[in-house]
């Protein structure tokens, strides 16, 4: 059991190493089955994002009047402890799926990493839209749906995982592809981070909630496998992005 343990604490701390900029020993112990477990462990650090986030919400909500501000910088913590890893993902989308009509000239453009008008413009259109969305949510339940948003993403991205199939010889996603193993973990994780989220605003705000996460997995999804036949590491940053400020709206509409 405790050898156990120490497998999976790797395990997560390698997902903790490829996911963000949070500290981690510089080689806990990677190996490509390892790193191939990785996903199961999305949810889980999307949590501790989503604690990041919630926190610091907390503490400028006491210096600060209003929603706005406080939930400005709560983005910018969040965003600051992935590197804008999922966001990077979602401008390249932009640009490759916006800019190009075959999938090939797509493919290329999102390899390229400058960033480009469909890129600017949709991030920019993104971090507006969940902004606006989570000032509009009533402070008390904030901390609660910035863990759910957080956590509960990164389960849409272990699904695309699981269900669709990697479309580059070599990438960013290429070590996780057949990442798998461990899908009613993570799914796990995911649905748990709706709890309390359940238990403060009611089921009807968490159903909300999934709903929204659903549609947003679901409208970016069918755009990049309609496109690409499948998806890249920068889907993955995309649909977690899209899916998460779907989670958003669907709190939004119901409060």
């Amino acid at each position: 059991m405790r050898a156990r343990f120490a497998e999976e604490w790797v395990i997560f701390l390698l997902a903790v190493q490829f996911l963000t900029r949070l500290p981690v020993p510089a080689d806990p112990g990677y190996s490509e089955a390892r790193m191939e477990a990785t996903p199961r462990w999305y949810p889980a650090v999307g949590a501790v994002v989503g604690a990041i986030a919630a926190l610091v919400f907390l503490l400028a909500a006491k210096i600060f009047d209003g929603a706005l501000v406080p939930v400005l910088l709560s983005t910018a913590a969040g965003i600051i402890a992935t590197g804008a890893f999922h966001e990077d993902g979602f401008a390249d989308c932009c640009d490759g799926l916006g800019g190009a009509v075959t999938r090939e000239r797509a493919l290329e453009i999102m390899r390229d990493s400058r960033l480009g008008t469909y890129g600017a413009a949709g991030l920019g259109l993104l971090l507006a839209v969940k902004v606006a969305a989570l000032s509009g949510i009533a402070p008390a339940l904030l901390p609660a749906v910035l863990i759910a948003g957080h956590a509960a993403s990164r389960t849409s991205s272990v699904l695309v995982i699981a269900t669709s199939e990697y479309v580059r010889d070599h990438g960013t996603g290429k070590p996780i592809a057949r990442g798998t193993s461990g899908l009613l973990l993570a799914v796990a994780f995911g649905v748990a981070a709706l709890i309390p989220l359940a238990l403060i605003a009611g089921g009807q705000v968490a159903a909300a909630a999934l709903l929204g996460l659903v549609l947003g997995h679901v409208a970016m999804r069918r755009v990049f496998e309609r496109r690409l036949g499948g998806y890249t590491g920068d889907c993955l940053g995309a649909v977690q992005q899209v899916s998460e400020t779907g989670l958003y709206l669907g709190v939004l509409a119901l409060v």
